[in-house]
């Protein structure tokens, strides 16, 4: 069974973190890191993070399994990816479970995909999503598609998220893949 790492840190669109756990948390060992704001907001936008089958770990533990390189995990996903956090990550400033743990993925050669949900994007932001992108980053900014004609909040959220689990090569059955037919 594949293991991953979900962050969930302070950004509106936790309700993308909440799917994911959803879907992943039944086919995989998840770890799951939830910001003390980002556990506001989930309140604020009335979304539920508990309950998932995952380990949860505090975002101060640093003893904790994740923060080592020597703890083997698939990848890593930080959903939402605040910009304090993704300029965190790109600078190496290791102050939380969150961004310690995005090092070690990256470090690793692991999986590391940072989906911020922010706009507009300053010339900061998109230098920093740049320079963790050539470090082995993989940038999916929260931006759902319109091609497969969503009817509810639901289908947006299901379209970001598959191609989340898409990137990870998770099977899934959740959002409709490209077809002019």
């Amino acid at each position: 069974m594949k293991k991953y790492v979900v962050a969930v840190t302070g950004a509106s669109g936790i309700i993308y973190a909440q799917r994911l756990l959803e879907v992943l948390s039944k086919q995989a060992e998840v770890y799951v890191i939830i910001t003390k704001i980002a556990k506001k907001i989930a309140e604020y936008e009335m979304v539920n993070l508990d309950g998932f089958d995952a380990v949860y770990v505090d975002e101060d533990d640093m003893f904790a399994g994740v923060a080592s390189g020597s703890f083997r995990y698939d990848g890593m996903v930080v959903i939402p990816c605040s910009m304090k956090t993704l300029s965190a990550i790109n600078s190496g400033f290791s102050d939380n479970l969150i961004t310690r743990a995005a090092d070690v993925c990256l470090k690793e050669g692991r999986k590391c995909i940072l989906m911020p949900r922010e706009m507009p994007l300053s010339r900061i932001h998109l230098k920093n999503m740049l320079s963790l992108n050539e470090a082995g980053a993989t940038i999916m900014v929260m931006s759902p598609g319109f091609y497969n004609r969503p009817e509810t909040i639901a289908d947006l959220v299901d379209m970001v998220v598959a191609r989340a689990l898409d990137n990870l090569g998770e099977e899934h059955d959740i959002g409709k893949r490209w077809s002019c037919d």
